[in-house]
């Protein structure tokens, strides 16, 4: 039996799609979801609200996407938990480079608020089915 996917942590500077993917993932995926609007506060919230999956954004300011997974990763509660970089760069070879740097999938930006959840979903049972 796989266990569910409940709680996810999403690290998105921009607040119009972090209200967005908020408003989808929780009314139309029913997950429990902590946002953070940069790494840093990704770093601060993530092992208190232990996430079953981290969703991050590419490019932000300060640390970017990749340098917060190298952190949360580096923090041993936190090593195992599955990553999906969200971005707008999805040629091949940058999927295969972010895939290289630890995560378990890259969803493109824009992406369908109504679709959000089953995608999550599917790679939940993908990784654990």
């Amino acid at each position: 039996m796989t266990v569910p996917l409940t709680r996810i942590l999403m690290v998105e500077d921009d607040p119009d799609i972090r209200a967005v993917a908020h408003l989808s993932l929780t009314a139309v995926g029913s997950f429990t979801v902590a946002l953070c609007a940069s790494g840093e506060e990704a770093l601060a919230q993530a092992e208190a609200f232990a996430p079953d999956l981290l969703l991050l954004d590419v490019m932000m300011p300060g640390m970017d996407g990749p340098a917060t997974l190298a952190a949360l990763r580096a923090k041993p509660a936190l090593a195992g938990v599955p990553a999906l970089f969200m971005t707008a760069k999805v040629q091949p070879q940058e999927v295969a480079h972010y895939r290289d740097l630890g995560a378990a999938d890259v969803l493109p930006k824009p992406f369908d608020p109504m679709a959000l959840p089953g995608q999550l979903r599917a790679l939940w049972e993908r990784l654990h089915g």
